[in-house]
């Protein structure tokens, strides 16, 4: 029995920690966000919305000066009040806010949302328990293999989440009849926006690079064209 304490505890630990994190982050959205009103930006999310059925589609601004788009979650969708000031000095248009709106319901359609919050419990409790474990066996490095190895797999599986919700985009933005032309040159333009230059390396990132990402679409167009 006490040699599964650490595993127990890092599973109670990675619980609390989800049960905390999910009500920190609907708090600081609450709290920080407002619900968007831009017209042209409506009639966009209104043609999304006739393309899924539903009756309208509400973003909201969270107050936040990074470049982002957030899917909580609860479902809402959030673009932040740096990525609406960039579109009011024109170096983002309607059409390429419309894509990220696309995409963060893309990470909310296909579950990615709420599973990444538990997501970020679990490789918690994962790190606990690894380094716990490798501690033993390798005092004073164990902690470092063990934080390494998760970081690797939370961004290999975070790069899969992108491709799909860039995917679930590009099928929206196209039966809604915006195209995916906004979506790719939005992320042509991401890195300068964001300032991101000198990446880590794709297998570190939690984003795949912004060429695989372009390429991926197109080839989500040759594919639909050729039907």
């Amino acid at each position: 029995m006490l040699r599964l304490t650490p595993i127990l505890l890092a599973i109670l630990y990675g619980l609390l920690m989800w049960q905390f994190s999910a009500w920190r982050t609907r708090r600081d959205l609450d709290a920080n966000a407002t619900r968007l009103r831009d017209p042209y930006l409506k009639t966009l999310t209104d043609r999304m919305a006739r393309a899924l059925n539903l009756r309208a589609i509400e973003v909201h601004v969270y107050e936040i000066e990074p470049i982002n788009g957030l899917a909580a979650p609860d479902g809402r969708i959030f673009l932040t009040r740096g990525f609406l000031n960039r579109y009011q000095a024109g170096e983002v248009s309607a059409e390429e806010l419309a894509s990220v709106i696309a995409h963060e319901m893309g990470h909310v359609a296909l579950g990615h949302s709420r599973r990444r919050m538990i997501d970020f419990s679990g490789q918690n409790a994962v790190r606990v328990a690894l380094a716990a474990i490798l501690g033993r066996f390798l005092p004073g490095i164990g902690i470092w293999i063990a934080n390494g190895l998760v970081t690797l797999l939370a961004a290999s599986l975070s790069r899969k989440d992108e491709y799909e919700a860039d995917e679930y985009a590009a099928a929206l933005l196209t039966k809604a009849g915006i195209g995916t032309e906004p979506q790719k040159t939005l992320l042509a333009k991401l890195e300068h926006l964001t300032g991101m230059r000198g990446a880590p390396p794709v297998w570190l990132a939690s984003h795949p690079k912004t060429p695989d990402r372009i390429k991926a679409i197109e080839a989500l167009e040759n594919r639909w064209a050729a039907k």
